[in-house]
């Protein structure tokens, strides 16, 4: 895909060298403590939650509502619910899926609410990223290595976005969450509840649309 990501190690790396340090079950207990200050309502712990999340809730509504102002408040709608419904997490998907999983859910509460009232806008991706003067592109996208392939990046990061906002919505949402957030299909399909088998059905119809919307770029 055209998508870029993050520069990340090797799961299996991580995985190994947890295993041979006994990293995994220490990270686990500090999680599962973190989730349960969270349910007894301790401030701090959600401030941490906020502070730890907003950046990936806000770029993940980002790309699915193709709206800065959108995104952003549905951000803050999806910690709101979290606070309010946190005591209901139990864990059968890890904190970040979960949290996806209202995220998506803000989301097309809120499309249905303004395809009743009609509502249509654009927006530059020279829109600044939260009370940052950072362009949403260079979110999106990252740092260059010159002028000219920023340039070049930024018209096809343009098209991109635009063929992804006419994809329908459930085939938009999985492409999203596999090429730009890389979650797995099991991730996926909890987020989406829905089964592994529509979650491959979607991606991959999406990606067809998609390439044939990309043919030229």
């Amino acid at each position: 895909m055209f998508f870029s990501k993050s520069l990340t190690f090797d799961e299996e790396e991580i995985t190994s060298v947890a295993l041979a340090t006994g990293l995994t079950s220490v990270g686990s207990s500090i999680e599962a403590e973190f989730i349960e200050r969270l349910k007894a309502g301790d401030a701090a712990a959600f401030d941490t939650l906020v502070t730890r999340y907003t950046h990936d809730i806000y770029a993940l509504l980002f790309r699915i509502t193709n709206d800065a102002e959108e995104a952003g408040d549905l951000t803050q709608e999806t910690f709101l619910s979290v606070f309010k419904t946190i005591r209901k997490f139990r864990g059968e998907a890890d904190l970040k899926t979960w949290l996806f999983r209202i995220a998506i859910n803000q989301s097309r509460n809120r499309f249905r609410w303004w395809t009743r009232r009609q509502r249509g806008k654009t927006i530059s991706l020279d829109a600044p990223f939260g009370e940052s003067e950072t362009p949403l592109q260079e979110t999106i996208l990252g740092s260059f290595v010159n002028p000219e392939e920023k340039i070049l990046r930024r018209e096809r990061e343009k098209v991109l976005t635009n063929a992804l906002r006419e994809l329908p919505d459930i085939f938009r949402e999985a492409v999203v969450l596999c090429d730009i957030e890389g979650l797995s299909y099991e991730e996926i399909a909890s987020v989406l509840e829905v089964n592994i088998g529509t979650v491959k059905s979607r991606i991959a119809r999406g990606r067809e649309v998609l390439r044939k919307k990309l043919v030229d770029i």
